[in-house]
């Protein structure tokens, strides 16, 4: 029998990739490495990590005239904006995530003799809605020795933690006069303006018109960004030493009041290894008082899912 002649191979025939295998590999690899790491930061707590100091009952309290601000903008996207943006501010839109947490912000209000207050009447159409959080703020600060600001997109996970026990944590013993006026917490980019609080006082209505004031960092409508965090970024950053450290106090530990769900992304990677410090005070623990879901697509399915765990008993 006649053999048949060999073809032969043309030089551009596909082969193997061996190293397209070996880098998928190894990036299913690290991804299946970072989820596990995720599921050992969710035990920071047990493994020694402290949001707050201990809870001295004997310390002096700060004033328990507080009011919880909050609200939540529905639409998810307007204005001109590119393919890509509307793809992201569809996947981040806030729909239907007001209705999903709002029972569980309004219970801890009631719980803790706080004040509850859902502004989103107060939404200033003209620039994007978190630009409204300032209004929101400066409408029920006249009436209140602190006001608690925290997005729609944060939800109390450990209701027996007080909101007095995270101000004493911050202030320490000093009294209302002397305490500071603007209490914000850091990530890894810096100052967030998803949480914070602010005292009644003179300083802090000066401070949030000029944060209003900042119309040069309004972003336009339909974009991944407001504006209004590197807004307050630019103006803490723009303080003298002596203003800062008398009217602004960043607690130590971000998750004291702002923790970070961990998610496996290579974004979260590339922190966990240029800022491993960062990650370890900010990403959330059993226990710690509230979750933030920051840069989080599919809010309301990560809500639903969350509050799921708190009936379970899981969260606290």
């Amino acid at each position: 029998m006649r053999s048949r002649p060999s073809i032969p191979r043309s030089r551009h025939s596909p082969r193997p990739n061996r190293r397209l295998w070996f880098l998928l590999s190894l990036s299913l690899f690290a991804l299946s490495s970072f989820h596990l790491l995720g599921l050992l930061l969710h035990r920071a707590n047990s493994l020694g990590r402290r949001c707050l100091p201990a809870d001295d009952s004997a310390s002096p309290s700060p004033p328990s005239n507080i009011a919880i601000v909050t609200f939540s903008a529905e639409s998810s996207a307007g204005g001109i904006a590119g393919a890509r943006n509307r793809r992201m501010m569809k996947a981040r839109s806030f729909e239907g995530l007001m209705e999903t947490v709002i029972d569980n912000k309004r219970g801890y209000a009631e719980r803790g003799g706080y004040r509850f207050v859902d502004s989103r009447g107060l939404v200033d159409p003209s620039r994007p809605a978190s630009w409204s959080k300032i209004l929101a703020v400066r409408s029920v600060l006249d009436d209140h020795d602190w006001v608690f600001w925290n997005d729609a997109d944060i939800l109390v996970t450990n209701p027996n933690i007080t909101l007095e026990r995270v101000l004493r944590s911050a202030i320490g013993d000093a009294d209302f006069d002397s305490s500071p006026d603007l209490i914000v917490t850091e990530d890894a980019t810096g100052i967030n303006a998803g949480v914070f609080f602010v005292r009644r006082s003179e300083w802090s209505v000066r401070f949030l018109d000029t944060w209003w004031n900042q119309t040069s960092f309004i972003r336009e409508s339909g974009s991944t960004k407001s504006g209004d965090n590197d807004a307050l970024k630019h103006l803490i950053g723009g303080l003298s030493e002596e203003e800062r450290r008398v009217h602004v106090r960043v607690p130590s530990m971000q998750c004291a009041f702002n923790s970070y769900p961990w998610t496996s992304t290579w974004k979260t990677a590339y922190r966990m290894i240029a800022s491993p410090l960062t990650i370890w005070r900010g990403v959330f623990s059993y226990g710690d008082f509230m979750v933030h879901l920051a840069g989080i697509d599919q809010k309301t399915e990560w809500a639903v899912r969350i509050l799921k765990e708190i009936d379970d008993g899981r969260s606290l």
